[in-house]
């Protein structure tokens, strides 16, 4: 078994675990731009004590290279949990994140988001350089 294996894949249209990846079809070379990865974007992902996204981490494969570079990771971690029992705490984070990159080169950019009951989801985004 390879760690592929363990990635599932879907629409995100029709599936809440898959992350969705925002951001433009084309930048400029070395210059700032904004990425939105989100999970539930269409259908809400629960976010319960028993039922979360724990994480989403993403990477970009620039066309050429053999390996990706690992770009951020986004830990979230309260899910309504509490000494007072599940689902009763005062806290509940949602698995969105915003953060800014830039590349010098084209390739593709690629979403884990981890469910802890549903294991493993991926989603990939081209990225072009404006000419």
């Amino acid at each position: 078994m390879s760690f592929s294996d363990l990635i599932q894949t879907a629409d995100w249209k029709k599936e809440k675990h898959v992350p969705v990846i925002e951001a433009p079809d084309v930048v400029k070379a070395d210059e700032p731009f904004d990425v939105t990865v989100s999970v539930g974007k269409e259908l809400p992902h629960p976010n319960t004590t028993e039922h979360f996204i724990a994480w989403i981490d993403v990477f970009f494969k620039p066309d050429g290279d053999k390996f990706s570079y690992h770009v951020g990771h986004f830990d979230f971690r309260a899910h309504g949990e509490s000494a007072k029992g599940p689902n009763k705490g005062p806290v509940y984070t949602h698995p969105i994140v915003t953060f800014s990159m830039q590349v010098n080169k084209p390739g593709r950019l690629v979403s884990l988001s981890w469910c802890n009951a549903h294991g493993l989801w991926e989603d990939e985004k081209t990225i072009s350089l404006a000419e």
